[in-house]
């Protein structure tokens, strides 16, 4: 049989595996739920070990759904959240919170415990800032480290390796301690365009062990988005896939930016297919919104720019929301009808934002789904502002609610926070075109992108055409990418998305009334932002 490639996604809950064809054809999925643990202060943790097998129950699940031969399998490509794990020098895992729980060794993304830690290592304003937008955040790695150097000592010092979770799961598949250019540059601070880590930084903020040690611990061997790494699974990984010993693994992805690699190569009719001028905007639990240039762009809030960070060659400036549908998600809930619009959802098979969808769509047609929103607005940032303004600690902000408890206006706060999700992307592009990024073409994916309606209120919000590229699953096949690129079936990430990328539908924005509309509650959202920072500032200045 022909060959096929393997995609891997570990995201927030759930790790899943694609089984793929040459041209991007997808034959299987599977899935597997991951366990997550919240503590309070905004204590989020995982087990690397119930992850690994997830991923290894999916990819046998998938395999065998396929009808394939293990045989038959190129190579296999990871990708996962950004989230830290944390192994003693013998790979075993370290309990990194207060259960003490070794099982409990990675620190997930949305875990923010180490905010005062990037607020101070911000405060020293080092020059390596200036590649993360200004501004790091504590989603990322350094920050984490700091908090577990300060906290918990003796785990910090006992610790053998610190890995993002993609890295690790190539680690576990090969035994290659090389990292992925991809995660370290986004999220570690390393510097790809020189091809170092900066030992300065690490010594001004307090992690000088690291630097002295010649960054054993966070990687010496940094490579490429889909370089073959070692010699392929090991007899163990082999063993536990359900794959051949030495089936080619490529270094991985972030989870947002193999999103990214498996939709921007889409054919669109009409455009060339220029990856330059098209946004991959991933949106899911969060959003991320990613955009490639030949030379880098220096956007104040936004991430980046990052050199091999998700195409090879480029750069890559990276903005989002760390809540976008979750945000919608709680949004809807604080309204009195949910629970009652709940159950109608569940008695029609739905969740209840695809019941809401399904009740808006019943109601307006196309681009006038923006009536529904009435006099409601929303800033949906129930987790800070990740960008353009780097604001962790802003929150949401909702007007215009009144006492009408019924479904109409359950719909009604519904639309409205897709608005504000839309105008937080617009927002963006704004600075990115003040910046000389130029963005012509939303290329959008992501569990809550898959509908007509929010498609079309993306495009109508932000003014910009949005693209769909028609695969079904374009996290997978981003990694399935890099497994085509580990396996030499592709010579390149570049050349699998072009021979494996699917192409794209094109929702176009609307003009006229409702052009004008939109920027009129732009205007407002813009006004209550600023209206809800002035008065975190104010409170902050007591």
């Amino acid at each position: 049989m022909a060959e096929v490639f393997i995609g891997v996604d570990v995201g927030t809950g759930s790790a899943r595996a694609g089984i793929f064809t040459a041209d991007g054809a997808l034959l299987a999925t599977a899935k597997r739920t991951v366990e997550i643990w919240r503590e309070p202060g905004e204590i989020v943790e995982q087990s690397s070990e119930q992850i690994w097998q997830a991923v290894c129950a999916s990819v046998k699940e998938a395999l065998g759904q396929s009808g394939v031969e293990a045989s038959s399998v190129a190579g296999i490509g990871f990708d996962a959240t950004c989230s830290l794990v944390v192994l003693d020098p013998e790979g075993q895992p370290l309990a990194v919170g207060p259960s003490n729980d070794p099982a409990r060794n990675v620190m997930v993304w949305m875990d923010h415990r180490a905010a005062r830690e990037a607020d101070e290592i911000n405060a020293t304003g080092h020059p390596v800032l200036r590649y993360v937008g200004g501004r790091i955040s504590p989603e990322m790695e350094t920050p984490k480290l700091l908090w577990l150097k300060r906290n918990r000592p003796d785990g910090f010092a006992s610790a053998g390796y610190f890995f993002d979770l993609a890295d690790y799961l190539t680690f576990r598949a090969t035994g290659s301690l090389s990292r992925s250019a991809c995660t370290v540059t986004c999220k570690w601070t390393y510097l790809a365009h020189e091809r170092r880590w900066d030992p300065d930084y690490f010594r001004r903020i307090g992690l000088e062990e690291l630097a002295d040690e010649d960054f054993r611990r966070i990687g010496t061997d940094i490579v490429e988005p889909g370089s073959a790494l070692g010699t392929g699974l090991t007899g163990e990984a082999g063993h536990a896939l359900g794959l051949p010993v030495g089936t080619a693994v490529g270094a991985a992805l972030i989870d947002a930016h193999a999103g990214g690699v498996g939709t921007l190569g889409s054919a669109i009719e009409g455009q060339a297919a220029e990856v330059e001028s098209r946004l991959a905007y991933i949106f899911g639990t969060s959003a991320c919104s990613m955009a490639s240039t030949r030379e880098p762009a220096y956007v104040d809030g936004v991430w980046g720019p990052y050199y091999d960070a998700m195409i090879p060659g480029l750069w890559l400036n990276e903005g989002g929301q760390s809540a976008a549908g979750a945000a919608i998600d709680h949004l809807v809930t604080l309204h009195p009808a949910a629970p009652k619009a709940r159950r109608k959802a569940e008695g029609d098979g739905l969740g209840l934002t695809a019941w809401l969808e399904r009740r808006a769509r019943e109601a307006a047609t196309g681009s006038d789904v923006v009536s529904l929103a009435r006099g409601l607005h929303v800033v949906p940032e129930f987790l800070g502002n990740r960008s353009p303004f780097a604001e962790p600690d802003a929150r949401a902000v909702i007007a215009g609610l009144g006492l009408d408890d019924g479904m109409e206006s359950l719909v009604s706060l519904y639309v409205a926070g897709l608005c504000g999700v839309g105008y937080g992307l617009r927002q963006l592009l704004d600075r990115f075109a003040e910046n000389g990024v130029s963005i012509t073409t939303i290329v959008a994916s992501g569990g809550a992108a898959q509908s007509d309606l929010v498609r079309q209120v993306l495009a109508d919000t932000t003014g910009v055409a949005v693209a769909i590229a028609n695969a079904e699953e374009p996290v997978l096949l981003g990694s399935a990418m890099l497994a085509a690129a580990a396996g030499g079936h592709e010579g390149s990430v570049a050349s699998a998305m072009t021979a494996m990328s699917a192409p794209a539908r094109l929702y176009t924005p609307a003009g006229g009334e409702t052009a004008t509309r939109h920027d009129a509650r732009y205007a407002a959202f813009e006004k209550l932002q600023a209206a809800a920072r002035e008065i975190r500032n104010a409170q902050a200045a007591r």
